[in-house]
């Protein structure tokens, strides 16, 4: 079954889905240097904010196809903050008060170094935002959570959330200094350094401990649509 059909595209309700560049410690780390490097010349002072439009969404079990030429998919593993109401201008003590929930995201793009200026046909393609069902905010601590990733039943990626630049209650102060936040938007918190690829004929787990578990296929993507 294509990991877009109207089933599975229906059963994700959100309003629109905004990743994030450059908020986990050692990416940042590591790009220090390219920084200072023509044409930007210095880090960004601003979240570097992308989005995960409709057609990217599927649900748990999906099958995400990919182009035959690439080969490989980056699982840019993490978590998303549901908003729950209008949200704009808000300061980091009122932040997580505007959280009504969290899911744990494959959020999937073809591999590239580009942190500025995420392309669309990188990151955009159908099915390419495998999503868990909502789970209440009540209790979840972010900054204390830990995402597990497996390949075909083996741990690939392990990765802590008290490693973001940006923890979740700045980012959502940040984001919100400058645009608005709809209820049902979903937050990424963003990529880990160090995303595990995935090929076609992977099933691919994430969990995150309070949250839950997301699982989905990876397949080829044959005459323009169809799977194997």
């Amino acid at each position: 079954m294509p990991s877009t059909d109207s089933s599975r595209v229906a059963a994700i309700a959100v309003a629109t889905v905004y990743g994030t560049l450059l908020n986990d410690r050692a990416t940042v780390d590591r790009l220090a240097e390219a920084f200072t490097q023509p044409p930007y010349k210095a880090p960004p002072k601003a979240p570097v904010l992308y989005v995960k439009p409709r057609n990217t969404l599927a649900s748990e079990g999906a099958e995400v196809a990919i182009p035959p030429q690439t080969g490989e998919v980056r699982i840019d593993a993490t978590v998303g903050a549901v908003i729950g109401r209008r949200a704009t201008k808000l300061s980091e003590a009122e932040a997580l008060d505007y959280v009504s929930g969290y899911r744990v995201v494959s959020d999937i793009t073809l591999a590239h170094e580009n942190y500025y200026r995420p392309s669309i046909q990188l990151r955009c393609r159908d099915g390419f935002c495998p999503m868990s069902e909502p789970v209440t905010a009540q209790g979840f601590d972010l900054a204390c959570s830990t995402l597990v990733v497996k390949i075909n039943g083996q741990q690939v990626h392990e990765r802590r959330f008290a490693d973001l630049v940006r923890p979740l209650p700045r980012l959502i102060a940040d984001v919100t200094e400058f645009m608005t936040l709809e209820a049902g938007d979903v937050l990424l918190v963003g990529p880990p350094e160090g995303a595990p690829l995935a090929r076609p004929g992977d099933r691919v787990e994430l969990e995150v401990p309070g949250l839950g578990k997301l699982s989905h296929t990876v397949v080829f993507e044959i005459n323009g649509g169809a799977r194997q």
